[in-house]
């Protein structure tokens, strides 16, 4: 085995972790996949034996190139903080498969993504990096040309923006799926007192339509329960998923994918719904598994 294949081997060791970062980060999976091979590039150009602690060094490069990703975004005003929806993480109802787990492995699911996506470039680093993966501040610091302190408060501002914006869904999958369920059939029915019922009255609807800046916002159960049924007009049917590691679906028309609905169930009623719907997003996921 020559250096250059030794040097691959390792960095595949690291590249699960690596990729969450990134997905963390940027809230995209092609975006993340670049950023991680925009770091192989960089190791394998530098001499990759004077680096003590890889995984350490891969983090910190990931970071950079993420920080650096979402400060064009800002410069260029390409996609203004909160306006749009992550990619979400679609699997198997029965089950994530081991790859979906490892990037869902802190439980990262969208009401939480998109938190992350109002927050600026470096409080998005140093939350994400210091809470998510433990990277000291001592090491974030540097990345975005602060201090470790300075780090530190933006961290704690990014924290105090997500426990007060994130809500803690329901762990038990069984029931979640029986609440999503409980919503479908209602909607489908055009029972708005049964999606009164199965709705948290402050629940709030989040729709990614065309993608840049189309994200709009639905509060209340009366509003989110006349949408619902609204949607439910337009789609035929819908596949049961698992969207960032909770139950949720994707809803068909005319046999086709157009649209992939994320729920957070809070103490048995829906907390929270997205709802990705812009076709060339859509389109990009990869859904085969869930027919």
């Amino acid at each position: 085995m020559d250096e250059h294949e030794f040097l691959a081997g390792r960095f595949e060791q690291h590249r699960t972790r690596l990729e969450a970062v990134a997905y963390r980060m940027l809230g995209s999976h092609s975006e993340a996949e670049d950023a991680v091979q925009e770091a192989w590039l960089r190791l394998s150009r530098s001499d990759a034996g004077e680096v003590e602690n890889l995984g350490g060094w891969l983090t910190t490069v990931v970071g950079r190139i993420c920080l650096d990703l979402l400060r064009r975004r800002a410069a260029r005003h390409e996609e203004p903080l909160g306006t749009r929806l992550p990619d979400p993480v679609v699997g198997p109802a029965e089950g994530a498969d081991p790859e979906q787990e490892a990037l869902l492995a802190d439980s990262v699911g969208l009401a939480l993504l998109v938190v992350l996506e109002s927050l600026r470039p470096a409080e998005r680093l140093a939350f994400v990096l210091h809470d998510m993966f433990s990277v000291p501040f001592e090491e974030i610091g540097p990345i975005m040309g602060r201090t470790p302190d300075a780090a530190k408060q933006l961290a704690s501002r990014a924290r105090r923006r997500v426990r007060g914006s994130a809500p803690r869904p329901d762990s038990d999958l069984t029931r979640q799926r029986e609440v999503v369920d409980a919503f479908l059939v209602a909607a489908r029915d055009g029972d708005f007192e049964a999606l009164l019922a199965v709705l948290d009255p402050d629940v709030v609807a989040r729709s990614d339509l065309r993608g840049r800046g189309a994200l709009t916002v639905v509060r209340g159960a009366a509003a989110v329960a006349r949408q619902a049924i609204g949607w439910a007009r337009v789609a035929g049917s819908a596949w049961p998923a698992l969207v960032n590691g909770s139950a949720g679906f994707v809803a068909l028309r005319d046999g086709r994918p157009f649209a992939v609905m994320g729920f957070a169930i809070v103490e048995g009623r829906v907390a929270e719904i997205d709802v990705l719907a812009d076709p060339e997003r859509v389109a990009r996921l990869d859904l085969s598994g869930l027919r």
